[in-house]
């Protein structure tokens, strides 16, 4: 459910969870296991309690919180991405500090599971945002923050197909999503720098961050 999706008739559909799963089937590592610089720099300042990380895909942002001191679970609808997951993190030595749930985000229901911290990257799952920022709302715990992040539409993604486009959203687009006991912190499209086929350029992250009173 990401916007890197080939504009081929036979390339996976990376909107649906058959496309990842193929993806992530082979042997190359897809991302580079580093956290995302959003999540950095809004959550080294928290204090490290429960979290979920939804569309964790290779589990680096995952990882990143366990190593900071959060009790995190991973969540995906590519039982393959979960299982690379997984690996890492035992790997990393964070192992006994995560778990793992597949769910689709177009259907995310929290079943009554609460988090301190409830955080999405890059997420573009072929629908409406607003729609699955509305279900994560849910999950957060009293006192506790959700911390949205995306690709805000550019000139910079203008190879891209129409639909992955339309995926595409601004942070503030996602403010109807929030419940009137949500405290907005942040709401802005930041600048990035980032490198993109061996050359630099600059994007910008939708960036949501509130907390729930």
């Amino acid at each position: 459910m990401s916007q890197h999706q080939h504009d081929h008739d036979d390339a996976p559909d990376y909107f649906e969870q058959a496309g990842w799963d193929e993806r992530y089937s082979g042997p190359e590592k897809i991302w580079s296991g580093k956290p995302n610089p959003q999540l950095v720099a809004e959550v080294s300042g928290l204090t490290p309690g429960t979290a979920m990380d939804l569309g964790c895909g290779e589990g680096g942002d995952v990882i990143w919180l366990a190593q900071q001191g959060w009790t995190v679970t991973g969540a995906d609808f590519s039982p393959e991405g979960l299982a690379r997951a997984s690996r890492h993190a035992t790997e990393a030595g964070v192992g006994d500090r995560t778990d793992w749930w597949q769910v689709d985000a177009r259907i995310f229901d929290a079943g009554g599971r609460q988090f301190d911290l409830v955080t999405t990257h890059f997420l573009h799952p072929g629908g409406a945002m607003v729609d699955v920022v509305g279900r994560l709302t849910a999950a957060v715990a009293p006192g506790g923050h959700l911390l949205v992040v995306g690709h805000a539409p550019s000139e910079v993604f203008e190879q891209l197909s129409r639909k992955q486009h339309d995926a595409m959203w601004h942070a503030a687009d996602l403010l109807p999503a929030l419940t009137d006991d949500f405290e907005v912190l942040v709401v802005e499209d930041r600048p990035r720098v980032a490198e993109r086929d061996g050359t630099t350029t600059e994007i910008e992250d939708a960036t949501l961050l509130a907390r729930r009173r």
